[in-house]
């Protein structure tokens, strides 16, 4: 069975916010500060914009096939948002992957549903509830409660958000790195002064974390025995070493011997 571990990274959409709020004329820097600061009165504090005003700049993914584990970002980094989206739910269509993510189901899919619908972009497999595949319609994608889009926040909480945790604080439980480098927070800061580059090499290094929680949930149900479990942290390990780039190099130092 393929399973998808992905995590996405976004900016400010300024063409949804200069068409919005009527903000022609200015640099994409001033119109994402009058969107935050919007949010910000509509909030009472927070300038986390609303998913729909969100713009996609790196999808990144652990793949996990029957023989191979792969780490990469999708798309070269100047390649457009519709392609990166396009990607992702064309890897959908072809392997039909078990999805795992850290908040998925509350941040990164709706934000991709928004972006596909901008974009126009087709994803017949992924929106299947069973028209097509009657396997779909006991277990599909968008069923919260289903298994093919295993959201680990979700499932670990109990579906109860006053117990959802942080993805930093529950991998660095566990003794694995946590965040690396740079936040959320600070996505839009390093996409104006040009560094996709570590954009996605951060979105990398978030979804190696999402991966080793989603390998210790495999354990705890089950599915892997200790000795699995063991071997699979192995051949990340091995994969990270053979692919020997800096971001995941210093992971490797940082991941230790836990």
């Amino acid at each position: 069975m393929n399973v998808l571990v992905f995590d996405i990274e976004t900016i400010p959409d300024v063409d949804a916010g200069r068409r919005l709020h009527g903000l022609d004329g200015l640099s994409d820097k001033e119109v994402a500060d009058v969107m935050y600061h919007l949010r910000r009165q509509e909030t009472g504090g927070s300038d986390f914009l609303r998913l729909h005003m969100q713009r996609i700049v790196a999808i990144s993914a652990v793949m996990r096939t029957r023989d191979t584990v792969k780490v990469w970002s999708l798309g070269e980094p100047d390649a457009p948002e519709q392609e990166l989206v396009q990607r992702f739910f064309d890897g959908i269509e072809r392997f039909s992957p078990t999805l795992v993510s850290w908040n998925g189901g509350g941040f990164d899919l709706p934000v991709l549903h928004y972006r596909a619908l901008v974009h126009g972009v087709v994803a017949r497999r992924y929106w299947d509830a069973g028209d097509e595949d009657r396997d779909f319609r006991w277990n599909n994608y968008l069923s919260r409660y289903h298994a093919r889009h295993t959201d680990l926040m979700d499932v670990l909480s109990a579906y109860q958000g006053r117990a959802t945790a942080p993805l930093d604080q529950v991998a660095t439980l566990l003794g694995f790195p946590g965040k690396m480098g740079m936040s959320g927070a600070l996505v839009w800061e390093n996409y104006l002064n040009g560094n996709i580059a570590g954009i996605r090499n951060y979105c990398e290094t978030d979804v190696l974390n999402t991966y080793l929680v989603y390998l210790r949930f495999e354990l705890i149900r089950g599915h892997l025995t200790a000795e699995e479990y063991q071997g699979e942290c192995q051949l990340l390990r091995g994969t990270l070493a053979k692919d020997n780039k800096p971001h995941l190099n210093e992971f490797l130092q940082a991941w230790g011997t836990a």
